[in-house]
């Protein structure tokens, strides 16, 4: 009996430790063949880490349980730090192979007289595979955990373990790795952690929950002290310096870079400045933040107004460089966050205005020149336009500089009659406005107007170019890299001159005031600009260092209430602006050292002569005007001498447009029916006689110019002959054909 009883244990013993065995074997698991987070595994490039200009992270993972944002190379965790943490850790990490036996035994010995688990005694690779391979706590847990590290000591250097230790290590609040907790608690980097606030982020570890700073210090002041002396026993610490340390200070950091959107451009177009899995990108952190507090700002305050969305974009004249790249939120969950407001495209209202000028002015204009502004009617398809300015107010005749400067309509659609639609849009597509790509005849006149889509990334581009002295280039996200050559867009002085427009509180007075929110403490160039309906708001500006843009709007394309570009994106302009200047010393605007300046008249454009107001202006070199005006303007646009003359127009009809189509009213009499013939001419008008099917129909006065032609029915062909009021030459139109229905 004794025997078979015997021969039954061992065979049950056998059997348990067989199952055991099997049991252990089933739970171990391979190591992976990189030391990285195992979400990383399996893709063909480790997943690339975004850092601002000084290496701080832009994007943050605290959820999904890795770290893999914020990983550091072991050579930049300072030494007091990792021996902190291979004291109070696993203190014979360089001698043992993977479990620290001693350790153990005397955890176990400390468990027992305690009657509870005190200590776990397990070493940093243990803890390694632990990260790696989460089981249940237990004994077999452990005997499995001790296998493992024992194997990954063989796959893998100290060196590499400590690494990936000190980058995974869990803190509180879904932080992992020391380089996230010293930005947690202390606010800065781990190069600047004290002596102090490196022993506490390696106690803290032991507990993260129960020792997290926010919490209180107190419980976490015995294990740092403790720790503290056993490193100043190895020499490690002086005792001195430790006992004059500043006690612990929970600052809190600033808040972290969301940068979200920005980041994901570099990954799509960034190829330069990789370097190990990592990008470092021309963000500047101070004024990313500072850009997102005035922004959100400044969208919350006009919530009430339907204001949703924003973008801001601010970038380093002297290199292209992006500094900053705000959506209005951050990258958070709101309505329209998943868009990213720099590069979608949207209408940029007046804010074209400067390059249409800009053109302009490289093809013989001047900022005298004048053009006439009144109500004014243009051909779309077989209907008709009604251009008007943004006031409702129309001031006869302005020069350049007041168009621009006050941003009038009218005289812009004058401009891109001269420049040629094909031409601007050509232009404009030279100064990197990928958006516009459909036809010339697509976006028509209205071009001058912003009816085609652009990019914020796009605008701020181009009035880079502006304040480059005319030289374009393209948006630099990468430190010295990831930039073409620049190219001539305009010559210095054509650019001088728009900057000093734009920068002319006084040139801007009629539509918006000599002061209020444009008038900027130092010299800036300001443009605003408003879409359709008030469904987008621009402010575009630069000074001599810097060039930014801002977007308000609604990414579901919903109308604002009544936000223009002046009262919306205007005030984070001038507060972007505040801070970029608060501690640089500033100068003015680039004004090209080849412009002349001459006393012009206000009126008529010419050199000022006795009996006209003066105005002193900059002219482009070979571009002023010839002769001095006489006075006597009478209201009426002159065609000047010189340059001017050849800019003028040849006279036209202005209604009917070609190809237009009229339909008569049923509910009118059709005796009583009759559509207005208007005709213009650049020398004014004396007299006016219509001709419609070849037959002579009015003689009119130049001060009744508009004939008010009786309908008929079907197809029918006018032309105008024009008497010049300044010379009494007769001018002839063409003709223009057109339908009543």
């Amino acid at each position: 009996m004794a025997v078979r009883a015997l021969k039954t244990g061992l065979g049950l013993a056998c059997a348990l430790a067989l199952a055991a065995g099997a049991g252990l074997a089933a739970s171990l698991r391979p190591l992976p063949e990189r030391l990285v987070p195992p979400v990383e595994e399996g893709l063909a490039d480790q997943k690339l880490q975004i850092v601002a200009r000084n290496g701080e992270p832009l994007t943050y993972t605290y959820a999904g349980g890795w770290n893999v944002s914020e990983q550091l190379p072991l050579h930049r965790v300072p030494w007091l730090l990792q021996r902190a943490f291979v004291e109070a850790e696993d203190q014979r990490f360089y001698s043992h192979s993977g479990v620290d036996w001693r350790a153990r035994l005397h955890a176990l010995w400390q468990n027992l007289a305690a009657g509870r688990v005190v200590r776990g005694a397990s070493t940093i690779s243990e803890q390694v595979v632990r990260m790696l391979h989460p089981r249940p706590r237990s004994a077999w847990a452990r005997l499995a955990e001790g296998i493992e590290a024992a194997q990954l000591e063989r796959r893998f250097s100290k060196g590499e373990i400590l690494e990936f230790y000190l980058n995974q290590v869990p803190y509180a609040a879904r932080r992992r790795g020391v380089a996230q907790a010293a930005r947690h608690y202390f606010g800065r980097d781990l190069e600047t952690l004290s002596e102090r606030e490196a022993l506490a982020l390696a106690v803290m570890v032991r507990a993260p929950r129960r020792l997290d700073l926010y919490r209180g210090g107190e419980a976490i002041e015995p294990g740092v002290e403790a720790l503290a002396e056993r490193m100043i026993r190895q020499g490690a610490i002086e005792r001195a310096a430790w006992r004059q340390g500043a006690a612990l200070v929970l600052e809190g950091g600033a808040p972290p870079l969301e940068a979200g959107h920005f980041v994901g451009f570099v990954q799509r177009e960034a190829r330069d400045g990789r370097e190990h899995g990592r990008v470092v990108t021309t963000i500047d952190p101070v004024i990313q933040r500072k850009a997102q507090q005035i922004l959100d700002a400044r969208v919350g305050d006009l919530a009430r107004l339907n204001v949703t969305d924003g973008a801001l974009l601010i970038v380093d004249n002297r290199s292209a460089e992006v500094v900053a790249w705000v959506n209005a939120g951050g990258h958070s969950q709101a309505p329209g966050s998943q868009f990213d407001g720099v590069v979608t495209p949207r209408q940029p209202g007046s804010a074209l205005k400067p390059l249409l000028y800009a053109l302009a002015l490289s093809r013989g204009w001047n900022a005298a020149t004048v053009l006439e502004d009144s109500p004014l009617l243009e051909a779309v398809g077989s209907g008709l336009h009604n251009f008007r300015n943004y006031s409702r107010v129309y001031y006869g005749p302005v020069t350049v500089r007041e168009a621009l400067g006050n941003s009038l309509n009218v005289p812009a659609v004058r401009a891109i009659h001269f420049t040629g639609v094909a031409e601007f849009l050509e232009f404009l597509r030279l100064a990197g406005f990928r958006s516009l790509d459909r036809s010339p005849d697509f976006y028509g006149e209205g071009l001058a107007l912003g009816n085609g889509e652009v990019t914020l990334y796009e605008l701020v581009q181009g009035y880079l170019a502006l304040a480059s002295h005319g030289v374009w280039r393209p948006l630099r996200v990468v430190p010295g890299g990831g930039s073409a050559p620049g190219r001539r867009l305009v010559s210095p002085e054509v650019s001088s001159i728009v900057g000093d427009i734009l920068s002319d509180s006084q040139a801007r007075r009629r539509e918006f005031g000599s002061g209020g929110l444009m008038s900027f403490p130092t010299q800036t160039a300001i443009k605003t600009g408003t879409s359709t309906d008030f469904r987008d708001a621009w402010a575009v500006g630069f000074s001599d260092a810097f060039t930014v843009g801002v977007w308000l709007g609604n990414m579901n394309r919903s109308a604002m209430r009544e936000v223009s570009g002046a009262r919306g994106p205007a005030l984070v302009l001038r507060g972007i602006f505040a801070e970029l200047e608060r501690d640089r010393e500033t100068k003015g605007l680039f004004l090209s050292p080849r412009l002349e300046r001459h006393l012009v008249c206000p009126v008529s454009g010419e050199l000022a002569g006795a009996e006209c107001a003066r105005h002193g202006e900059l002219f482009v070199p070979g571009t002023a005007p010839a002769a001095a005006c006489k006075g006597g303007h009478n209201g009426l646009l002159r065609a000047g001498s010189g340059p001017r003359r050849a800019m003028a127009r040849a006279a036209s009809v202005v209604l009917p447009t070609a190809g237009l189509n009229i339909a008569m009213d049923p509910r009118i009499p059709d005796e009583r029916e009759a559509f207005p013939l208007e005709a213009w001419s650049p020398a004014g008008i004396r007299e006016v006689r219509w001709i419609v099917d070849g037959r002579e129909v009015s003689r009119l006065p130049g001060a009744s110019p508009r004939y008010l032609w009786p309908l008929s029915r079907g197809h029918h062909v006018v032309r105008a002959e024009i008497v010049a009021e300044l010379d009494g030459s007769l001018l002839r139109t063409g003709e223009v054909g057109f339908w009543v229905r």
